[in-house]
């Protein structure tokens, strides 16, 4: 039972703060707009200029607003509607909670480290926070052996797990083609680098997210009991993720950045991640959860 008081203020407060900062991200427009400049490597790059994310670059400014409007708008709900569920002991809305969960801790994640220093800095590292201790807390309380038992016999383990293993295999190659062609002809720096110090997006795939998708995968391809916990866990979240890259990619199109053949893939993949986690989660039984050791 303290977990779960635990939990819920853990969840109003990410609640409280992320409405906050989401709604500050899309509506503060103050600025004289976008204006270019020149990079302590010597690139120029167009920034956005105004509101939040006036010292970030153009294009990524946009998806950061994008990104807040999937917050916003299906982050919050989501956080909500599993938090409520999850109280009514239904192991399915836990699964959803743990994973919108990650998306929280994920998103805020990469605010505090890649979003320019503003007057929602505390905000993020508050979010980022909460959302870490809320997510462990979610993990914690879960009875592994209660997984096994409310599994029901069709369940698409194969198709899941072998798709996250897709995933960031792809990904990862992906990355690579950025990092490793300037470490070669010897110019060092991406173009993607822009006048940020790092690839805080790659950096972070790269050491965290793609590695955990990986196993996560296996463990779920091979049938095991933490493949079902983590391997569920995070289809939810990535097509929470997937969502906010779809809407990425649109406000980019909107602001005349071409996003040929992205436009086309990403959406796809969205839909089907969003599949996934249907179905990964409709594959435990809805009886109620035991109350003891909660």
């Amino acid at each position: 039972m303290k977990q779960k008081r635990s939990i819920l203020i853990l969840v109003l407060l990410i609640v409280l703060l992320s409405s906050i900062t989401a709604s500050f991200g899309i509506l503060s427009h103050k600025g004289d707009g976008p204006y270019q400049y020149e990079s302590i490597r010597g690139e120029s790059v167009e920034i956005y200029g105004r509101g939040v994310y006036h010292h970030m670059s153009a294009d990524v400014a946009v998806q950061g607003i994008a990104q807040d409007y999937v917050t916003l708008f299906a982050g919050i709900p989501l956080l909500l509607i599993s938090l409520i569920g999850c109280r009514r002991n239904s192991i399915r809305y836990h699964f959803l909670l743990a994973g919108t969960l990650l998306y929280f801790f994920v998103t805020y994640l990469f605010y505090t480290a890649m979003g320019m220093y503003n007057v929602l800095f505390l905000f993020y590292t508050a979010l980022l926070g909460l959302s870490f201790f809320g997510l462990i807390l979610a993990i914690y309380s879960f009875d592994l052996k209660e997984i096994t038992e409310q599994l029901s016999i069709k369940i698409p383990n194969k198709l899941v797990g072998g798709f996250l293993i897709f995933n960031s295999i792809a990904i990862a190659i992906l990355w690579l083609g950025i990092i490793i062609p300037p470490l070669f002809d010897g110019s060092i720096y991406p173009v993607e680098l822009q006048h940020y110090t790092t690839l805080i997006v790659q950096g972070f795939d790269l050491g965290l997210l793609l590695p955990a998708s990986f196993v996560a995968g296996l463990l779920l391809f091979r049938a095991r009991t933490t493949g079902f916990l983590f391997g569920t866990i995070y289809i939810v979240f990535l097509s929470i993720l997937m969502t906010a890259l779809s809407a990425k990619i649109i406000a980019m199109y909107l602001n005349d950045v071409n996003v040929i053949p992205a436009v086309f893939i990403i959406p796809g993949i969205n839909i089907f991640t969003i599949i996934c986690a249907f179905l990964m989660i409709r594959s435990f039984q809805t009886n109620r959860r035991n109350e003891s050791n909660r």
